[in-house]
C-alpha cells in the first residue's frame, strides 16, 4: 500500500481553518480509479448470467422483435441476427427443428429495460417522446446493464437513450393479376347502435370518436388495396339492415370515393352463427358479379367456437367462376379448453383439436359445392389462429389446398406480431384450380410491425398504420 507523504499526513490532523490556509502540496492527491470501460458484445453471448451486473455495449446490430411488453412494462423484445419467429411458423412442432428454432431465440433474444419495476410507467426514458417504433427495425449501439432473473431470462437496462432510424413504412402492394383478392381481420369493428350511441361497445371502439377514427384507418386500407372482392374478420354480428357494421363501413367506404363508389357486402340473411363477432364478404359490384347465393356452414364447432365460414361464388366479367370462403377458426386463449383442446404444450397452444376439426369439416364441406357455382376453383381466406406449419393448416394442406404465397415464392411471409415473435395466422388457401389462375400475392406490413399506440385507440397516427393487430393480404388472379 503506498504511504501518504508526510505533510499530508499532518495536515489531516489540523483543524479545518488551519489546513484552509496551508501551502500546496508539492506533489498532487492520486486521482480516483477510472470508471470501467463497458464489455462490447459483437454477438451474442454464449450464457448472460457470465455478465449479470455489467456495463455492456453491443456493437452488433439489433433487431426491434416486438414492442408489446412497452406500455406495461417499458421493455422491448429486440434480437441478434434478425427477427424472433415463432416456432411453428417455420418448423414442425414436436420435432428435433421446432425445439432447436425455440433454443435459437432464447439465445439471440434479449428484452430492453428500463430498470423500473413500476406498471404501466408512462413515457420511457430511453426512448424519445413519440418514437414510431416498428418490428424490423435495427437499432446500433445499444448500451446498458446487464440484469439476469432467477428463470435466466437477460434483460437490458438501457443507460443511453436509443438513437432511432426514421420508420421504414411499406407502400401499399401491388400484385399481377386481372381479379384482386383481399382478406383482412378487422380487429373487432363494432358500431355501438349505429345511430352514435351504444359505446362503449363489447369490443373494440369505446367511444363514438373512437369508433369514428377507427372506421377512417379500416377505409384507408381497405380502398388503398384496390381489390374487388375483400373477405373480412371480427365484424360485429348485428346483422345487414343500414345500422349495421357492415353495411356502414360499405358506406364509408363508397363516400371515402366521393359518394361513387361500388361496393356491396354479402347478406347471408342471419348471422352467420351466434358469436359476437362474424366474418363477411365485401366485392365491387363494377368489377365482379354474383354467382348464385351465399352459403354458410353452421354445423360445430363452428358457431359455438370456431366463427361460422362464409362462401360466396363470384365472376369477373366473362372469366370462369371462382369461391371467396371467409374464415375465422376458435383462438389460440385457454379460457374453458379441456380434454383435447387443452394446451398439449407441443407450441399449438388451446383449442387445436377444434381447429383441426374446423379444417377437416370446411374441406368436406366444399366439396359439395355447397355455393351451388359448378366451380372447384376456390380460394379459402381469413384467420385460422394456426402458425404455417401446425396441425389445421397442414390439414387442409394434405387435402390439398395450396399456400399461395408458397405459389407465388414469397420468402417469409408474416401477418402478426405476438410476444416478440413473427408469423402468420392469416392464410390465403387455394384449390388446385386457383392456384393455376395465381399471378402474385402480398402482405400489408401496416399493422403488425407498428406499435400499439400508434392505433386509433392512442395517438392515432394519419393513414393506415395500426388499423388492425393483422396484416391485410393481397391475392393476384387471371379471370
Amino acid at each position: 500500500m503506498r504511504r501518504r507523504p508526510l505533510a499530508l499526513a499532518l495536515s489531516l490532523l489540523l483543524p479545518v481553518t488551519v489546513f484552509a490556509q496551508a501551502q500546496p502540496l508539492a506533489h498532487p492527491a492520486p486521482a480516483a480509479p477510472a470508471a470501467r470501460a463497458p464489455v462490447t458484445l459483437t454477438a451474442a453471448p454464449a450464457d448472460w448470467r457470465a455478465l449479470d451486473g455489467q456495463h455492456v455495449r453491443i456493437a452488433a446490430p439489433l433487431t426491434l422483435a416486438g414492442t408489446d411488453g412497452l406500455a406495461r412494462f417499458g421493455e422491448l423484445t429486440v434480437a441478434f441476427d434478425g427477427r424472433l419467429w415463432q416456432p411453428s411458423e417455420v418448423a414442425l412442432p414436436g420435432t428435433d427443428a421446432h425445439a432447436k428454432v425455440i433454443a435459437d431465440n432464447q439465445r439471440r433474444r434479449l428484452l430492453l429495460d428500463d430498470g423500473s419495476s413500476e406498471r404501466d410507467p408512462g413515457p420511457v426514458a430511453y426512448l424519445p417522446a413519440g418514437a414510431d417504433l416498428r418490428t424490423g427495425t435495427v437499432l446500433r449501439n445499444v448500451e446498458g446493464i446487464v440484469r439476469v432473473d432467477d428463470k435466466g431470462v437477460a434483460r437490458l437496462q438501457v443507460t443511453t437513450p436509443l438513437r432511432l432510424p426514421a420508420p421504414a413504412r411499406p407502400a401499399v402492394p401491388k400484385v399481377a393479376g386481372s381479379l384482386q383478392v383481399a382478406a383482412f381481420n378487422l380487429e373487432n369493428f363494432f358500431n355501438g347502435d349505429g345511430q352514435g350511441g351504444g359505446f362503449p361497445t363489447l369490443r373494440g371502439a369505446r367511444t363514438l370518436a373512437e369508433h369514428q377514427a377507427q372506421k377512417a384507418k379500416l377505409v384507408t386500407t381497405i380502398n388503398a388495396l384496390g381489390a374487388d372482392v375483400a373477405a373480412l374478420m371480427e365484424l360485429e354480428n348485428d346483422g345487414y339492415g343500414p345500422q349495421s357494421a357492415i353495411a356502414q363501413l360499405v358506406d364509408a367506404l363508397n363516400a371515402d370515393r366521393g359518394g361513387k363508389g361500388d361496393w356491396r357486402f354479402v347478406d347471408a340473411s342471419k348471422g352467420p352463427g351466434e358469436n359476437p363477432i362474424r366474418v363477411g364478404i365485401i366485392y365491387r359490384a363494377s368489377k365482379v358479379t354474383p354467382v348464385g347465393a351465399p352459403a354458410v356452414l353452421e354445423t360445430a364447432p363452428f358457431g359455438p367456437h370456431s366463427r361460422v365460414p362464409l362462401a360466396q361464388a363470384f365472376r369477373a366479367g366473362k372469366g370462369a367462376p371462382f369461391v371467396v370462403v371467409a374464415n375465422h377458426f376458435k383462438s389460440k386463449g385457454c379460457s374453458e379448453a379441456s380434454g383435447a383442446d387443452a394446451d398439449q404444450k407441443d407450441g399449438q397452444a388451446c383449442w387445436n383439436a377444434t381447429r383441426v376439426t374446423s379444417a377437416k369439416l370446411l374441406d368436406q364441406w366444399l366439396a359439395t359445392d355447397p355455393t351451388g357455382a359448378g366451380t372447384t376453383d376456390a380460394v379459402l381466406l381469413g384467420d385460422f389462429n394456426a402458425y404455417a406449419m401446425e396441425a389445421p393448416i397442414r390439414t387442409l394442406h394434405d387435402a390439398g389446398w395450396q399456400d399461395a404465397f408458397a405459389v407465388a415464392k414469397i420468402q417469409q411471409p408474416y401477418s402478426y406480431v405476438y410476444n416478440g415473435m413473427t408469423g402468420r395466422l392469416d392464410h390465403a388457401l387455394l384449390s388446385p384450380g386457383m392456384a393455376k389462375r395465381l399471378r402474385g400475392a402480398a402482405e400489408w406490413h401496416i399493422n403488425a410491425d407498428e406499435a400499439d399506440d400508434v392505433g386509433y385507440r392512442d395517438r392515432n397516427e394519419a393513414g393506415p398504420w395500426r388499423s388492425s393487430d393483422h396484416d391485410p393480404l393481397l391475392l393476384g388472379f387471371d379471370r
